[in-house]
């Protein structure tokens, strides 16, 4: 008989270093972070503009707007046209990608060392002189409307667009997707005010981490976005509202074998000193594998493969959120189960093993997550977008360490208690609608329709 292989024990979490950033503001107003890590021959450039609606009746255009002009900026400028632009990328191991969100609009792309200057006059050229040509404007108002029209029939969204516009209201952040009708509606000369009046340097980050000098990098962004310059500051969303939960929205979805349930309320920012003890609640409860809700739902009863929880930032608020797909005939039985642990996260206190998993795990997937350059820069962009430091990081680390179990026992009580939270299901209202009402009140409204193809396109 062979004896028992002995695992070591685990050892105690690396403090994490804070990394070595060095901050300058341009003359024109952004704000350019470097970060140098030698060692890997690569560059990872962030630049984060804030792009939130500017009031909340202009939201819906906005959106519709954006959604289009983060693809079509790319379209060419004064200079080169759309496959030149990709060629001068490429040549020095480059490919720009464009994204926007509720708050931002956000250049990003990996690089070589050596090609720090070529890349930064593409990226001025692209802040300062995008031609919006029409003809490719239209294949690229297309291309986003059918992108929708998928998006607009997947259940998933469906539940996340309809618990953002229960919690948000008319907030900007409520348009988790934009209208296909007003995406239609974009035209090229709105695309271009847009972004004449909302691409500014004032209020924007550039973030770049990787083998690159800082005085090198600050004398080559100041010489490339030299003519970057405009009036005004970008525009940042207003306050996030807090909204009474009301009872669950059952968002009908005829003939669906599947429910998804989604609950989400607010969660304490960046920098509120219980952000620790909440997302170790949140991880004791469904942040991960060994998770009180994934032993209930997955292991014990097996009404879904992966439900989780977790808490997300967004600039003018945070938000705690559990997602779960079930079955339909488990629905109303999955959503008591999901419901009772709360509950229990909320009036009973955590054993010390699951806090101390948590916090390893927290621990062990924040260094992870800024191990790489890729990491860092993302991290960095995010942190410094929303007002903060590097410093964050390792202030985070430090709370995480130090939280016990009566503050995440507080922190639950306050922030993860079930009658605090928006609950929405997409699902079957015809066979779920009465196992729903047997846990609370339901409202039922149908799901939203997908636009049919128009004809051309």
């Amino acid at each position: 008989m062979s004896a028992p292989v002995l695992v070591p024990p685990l050892g105690d979490p690396r403090p994490m270093p804070v990394p070595q950033v060095h901050e300058t503001t341009m003359p024109n107003g952004l704000r350019l972070v470097v970060v140098p890590r030698p060692g890997v021959p690569l560059v990872e450039l962030r630049l984060r503009v804030p792009f939130a609606a500017a009031t909340p009746r202009t939201a819906a255009v906005h959106a519709a707007r954006t959604a289009v002009l983060s693809g079509a900026v790319l379209l060419g400028t004064a200079q080169h046209d759309e496959l030149q632009l990709a060629q001068l990328l490429q040549a020095q191991g480059a490919e720009l990608s464009v994204s926007a969100d509720a708050d931002r609009l956000l250049l990003a792309t990996t690089m070589l060392p050596g090609g720090l200057g070529e890349v930064l006059g593409i990226v001025a050229e692209l802040l300062g002189s995008a031609t919006y040509p029409a003809r490719q404007v239209e294949a690229e108002r297309s291309r986003v409307g059918e992108r929708l029209r998928i998006a607009r029939s997947q259940p998933g969204l469906i539940a996340r667009t309809a618990l953002a516009e229960r919690r948000y209201g008319s907030h900007p952040y409520a348009q988790q997707l934009p209208s296909a009708e007003l995406v239609g509606a974009v035209t090229p000369a709105a695309l271009r005010k847009l972004h004449r009046e909302r691409v500014l340097p004032a209020g924007s980050t550039l973030v770049l981490v990787g083998d690159v000098d800082p005085a090198a990098a600050a004398d080559a962004v100041g010489t490339a976005l030299a003519g970057w310059s405009a009036e005004g500051v970008a525009v940042t969303a207003p306050p996030a509202p807090v909204t009474a939960p009301g009872p669950l929205e059952l968002v009908h979805r005829a003939g669906a074998v599947q429910s998804n349930i989604r609950l989400g309320g607010p969660a304490p920012g960046r920098t509120d000193p219980q952000l620790a003890a909440v997302r170790l609640a949140s991880m004791v409860f469904g942040g991960y594998f060994s998770s009180r809700l994934v032993e209930n739902l997955r292991e014990r009863r097996g009404y879904t493969y992966s439900p989780r929880s977790s808490v997300e930032h967004l600039v003018a608020g945070s938000s705690f959120l559990v997602d779960a797909d079930v079955a339909t005939e488990v629905t109303g039985p999955a959503l008591l189960e999901t419901l009772y642990e709360l509950g229990r996260m909320a009036l009973t206190p955590v054993t010390e093993a699951e806090l101390e998993s948590a916090r390893r795990y927290l621990l062990g997937t924040l260094a992870l997550g800024t191990a790489t350059h890729a990491g860092l820069a993302s991290t960095l962009s995010a942190l410094f977008g929303s007002g903060l430091s590097a410093e964050w990081l390792a202030d985070h680390q430090q709370a995480l360490a130090a939280v016990g179990v009566d503050e995440v026992t507080e922190a639950a009580r306050r922030w993860l208690a079930p009658t605090g939270l928006t609950a929405v299901v997409v699902g079957d209202a015809e066979r779920i609608t009465d196992p729903l009402g047997a846990v609370g009140p339901v409202e039922v409204r149908p799901a939203p329709i997908a636009p049919a193809p128009q004809a051309g396109e």
